[in-house]
């Protein structure tokens, strides 16, 4: 089932799509079935099982009564994430086999990265630039959706705490990542001798600026659970800038399964419902001579950007220059 969160007629909503236009909100649903709404997404997640049930309960009563409850037009809601304020979104980083060649140095385990709530942004809304950010381009990736509260996850059991999948575009702004890079010399306790302290030549940048700005994290536009995506590692990736295809993927690349990453996160982090682990770029261009999706650079070219994945949809979102709008204000 295409959950949704959205807002129609001044209010926040929950609900699911009926068809590729229409939508049903369930908290009227639950109203005409005399039960109790659920408040968000993550409400609907906690309750598991019992929320699922009533999901193909919700479904049922609007195929067997039609005009008890108001199906929505797509054109009447605004798309919020379909997750607003997960507790944590875990970005995973060089995570396709195409990057292997990139590689200088590499651990051999799953890389990740934390983003805040706070950058997340629905389908159709806008990713805001400032000049001051520099060059900024669009990363396509498979967003999972954690269902389950978890910590130390076997990889044989990680896909029982999925709940769903949906789209991640995990704008990234190479110019602030320069800019935030520090080669110094890290200080560590001598292996030779524990009460001496030795210095390594390092590299560093941290995520916080150029993934984890405001609409840095293009969100949706659908939750699809899970039982309508038998194999993540089998859904096709197409990302388009304005009218260009600029990559075509598959997450049969992942250098690292959904699994995989689920079970290492969770030796650190416990996973909440409603977490959101964005797999990695799917960026290979595709056919000969396309352009890479990281000359892409909306501060310069703008918008709007997309991206398609099998059985989730596309997400669509253009680009406000926000220098633009202040300075259209100030005058």
């Amino acid at each position: 089932m295409k959950l949704i969160s959205f807002r129609w007629k001044d209010r926040d909503r929950v609900g699911f799509a009926i068809s590729g236009d229409r939508f049903a909100d369930l908290g009227e649903i639950a109203q005409a079935m005399g039960r109790p709404p659920y408040a968000d997404m993550i409400a609907l997640i906690e309750a598991g099982d019992e929320g699922l049930a009533f999901l193909r309960e919700a479904q049922t009563f609007m195929l067997e009564r039609p005009g008890r409850v108001n199906a929505i037009d797509a054109k009447a809601i605004v798309f919020h994430p379909p997750v607003r304020r997960p507790s944590k979104i875990c970005g995973v980083a060089l995570n396709n086999s195409a990057s292997n060649d990139r590689k200088i140095s590499a651990p051999d385990h799953p890389l990740f990265f934390l983003k805040p709530a706070s950058s997340l942004v629905g389908h159709g809304q806008p990713i805001e630039v400032y000049d001051y950010y520099g060059s900024v381009h669009p990363e396509p990736e498979l967003a999972v959706i954690i269902g389950k509260h978890c910590r130390h996850v076997q990889a044989k059991d990680a896909l029982d705490v999925v709940y769903g999948y949906s789209i991640m575009n995990d704008m990234t702004g190479n110019f602030m990542r320069a800019q935030d890079m520090v080669h110094y010399y890290a200080l560590y306790p001598s292996k030779d001798d524990p009460n001496v302290v030795e210095r390594r030549e390092q590299h560093l940048s941290y995520t916080a600026r150029y993934k984890g700005s405001d609409t840095f994290g293009p969100f949706g536009p659908y939750l699809v659970t899970k039982d309508d995506i038998p194999d993540p590692h089998a859904l096709d990736v197409l990302c388009w800038h304005k009218d260009e295809l600029i990559a075509e993927d598959s997450t049969r690349y992942y250098t690292y399964s959904v699994p995989d990453v689920i079970a290492y996160i969770t030796r650190y982090h416990s996973l909440w419902p409603g977490d959101v682990i964005s797999m990695g770029t799917a960026f290979r261009p595709g056919k000969a001579g396309r352009r890479s999706l990281h000359t892409a650079n909306i501060t310069a070219f703008g918008g709007p950007v997309s991206v398609s994945i099998t059985g989730l949809g596309t997400l669509v979102n253009p680009v406000k220059r926000m220098d633009d709008v202040e300075a259209q204000a100030a005058e």
